[in-house]
């Protein structure tokens, strides 16, 4: 199993979230990144659907490795938590494609809150919509 040693090593991972409206299952490819001792997923400024679905449902799963692990996620509205991730070297990218204001204040971000990381996710996707 993945420690959170390990988890913070790796850039790119699968997130996973219900939608809003059917309640399935959609994932996107996506890069995460740790700061400040959290997982945070950000974005260029726009409309996300996978913001949108944690809007409604903060419960996600994130794939990394072939694992999947159960974890609940929240908006980042704070403003010195924002500056701070855009502030580091691993996200200075974004800084290519907006103005640093223009991300504090307008790009998609979420903490990722995992649940366990010694264990892999323990419900079928397929079937979270019949569990709502």
């Amino acid at each position: 199993m993945m420690t959170h040693e390990d988890l913070a090593s790796v850039r790119t991972v699968d997130l996973t979230t219900f939608g809003r409206k059917t309640g399935f299952a959609r994932s996107v490819e996506i890069w995460w990144f740790h700061v400040d001792s959290r997982f945070i997923i950000t974005g260029t400024p726009g409309p996300r659907d996978w913001l949108a679905n944690v809007r409604a449902d903060p419960r996600v799963l994130i794939g990394v490795q072939g694992t999947r692990i159960e974890a609940t996620a929240h908006e980042v509205v704070d403003r010195e938590l924002r500056k701070l991730v855009f502030s580091q070297r691993e996200t200075r990218w974004y800084a290519t494609q907006s103005e640093f204001r223009q991300l504090v204040e307008e790009a998609p971000m979420i903490e990722i809150i995992l649940n366990d990381t010694t264990r892999p996710a323990g419900f079928d996707v397929r079937r979270r919509a019949e569990l709502i």
